[in-house]
């Protein structure tokens, strides 16, 4: 009896659906190289034609003008490191506000979850008159700072929710064994807290690394 799945007319059809949208997905690909290798003059003309001649010097000129590898190097900074302070700050937060409920940390937490909604653009300006006064403004440390300080509410909202399902008991036996505050929370709660902070870094890289209003907010002059 033959058992080997019959390919039918269906098959075929959502096999030329999958081509179709693979082809669409393709196509700011092909945008992208092809004007790479244009000069400017074609690009203008026509977006979607082929190349006359190959400009490969474009990409050599795009490297010098935008100084990439000090861009990158910039880049790969600013990332890490407010990745690393985001976690770090945002669990030891989550973690304070769930093992120790009162009003001011409901309060606390509240204002977290609310500043999640407000949108950058709404806040762009008062915050980089605020960098500028607090001496953060035009350097990389300020940006991570400011980074910090707006990828917290998100992150201590993921933390928060995954604290709660870790045993309380544990945190009490390492307490009763002579554990101070800082050893329970680094050597009993930290570790199984590696799936969320994946999570959480690799959400905020994701905006950190693509973020341009933000860079650029920070390092243009305000107006008076």
């Amino acid at each position: 009896m033959d058992s080997k799945p019959r390919y039918t007319s269906r098959t075929f059809g959502l096999e030329i659906v999958a081509v179709v949208l693979a082809l669409l997905f393709l196509v700011p690909f092909y945008f992208v190289i092809v004007n790479s290798l244009k000069t400017f003059g074609e690009l203008l003309t026509d977006p979607t034609s082929l190349p006359t001649a190959l400009q490969w010097s474009n990409f050599s000129r795009a490297w010098n003008i935008i100084k990439f590898p000090t861009v990158l190097t910039n880049s790969l900074i600013i990332t890490v490191f407010s990745n690393l302070g985001i976690a770090l700050i945002s669990s030891m937060a989550a973690y304070r506000l769930v093992r120790h409920p009162s009003r001011f940390n409901h309060l606390l937490f509240g204002l977290f979850v609310a500043a999640m909604v407000i949108p950058f653009q709404s806040i762009m300006i008062p915050l980089v008159k605020v960098a500028k006064t607090a001496g953060l403004f035009d350097s990389i440390p300020g940006l991570i700072v400011c980074y910090l300080g707006f990828g917290a509410p998100m992150s201590i909202f993921l933390f928060h929710g995954f604290i709660k399902s870790i045993p309380v008991e544990i945190e009490e036996s390492a307490v009763v064994d002579g554990t101070s505050a800082y050893g329970t929370f680094f050597r009993i709660v930290l570790p199984p807290l590696k799936p969320i902070a994946v999570t959480v870094i690799l959400l905020n890289s994701l905006w950190i690394w693509n973020d341009f209003l933000f860079a650029v907010s920070d390092s243009a002059e305000p107006e008076p």
